[in-house]
């Protein structure tokens, strides 16, 4: 994973999962639940900010690629 993708921001996380049709669902405890019509389920904890290995277990929850997720930080 690249190093443009370690230590985000939580907010850039969640713009980002949202644009691509996630909804939040519920909270549980520090964990928010995003889940995606086509019932594809993404869990992100609720830190100040993400690591890389927790962003790269949110993005493969997700389904999409470290370069999809890098543009469409931009």
């Amino acid at each position: 994973m690249s190093p443009a993708l370690s230590d985000l921001p939580l907010r850039k996380i969640t713009r980002v999962i949202e644009s691509l049709s996630f909804r939040y669902v519920r909270t549980t405890g520090s964990h928010a639940v995003y889940r995606h019509p086509d019932r594809r389920a993404v869990v992100i904890p609720h830190h100040a900010t993400v690591k890389r290995g927790t962003l790269a277990s949110i993005l493969r929850q997700a389904g999409i690629k470290p370069g999809e997720f890098r543009e469409l930080l931009n």
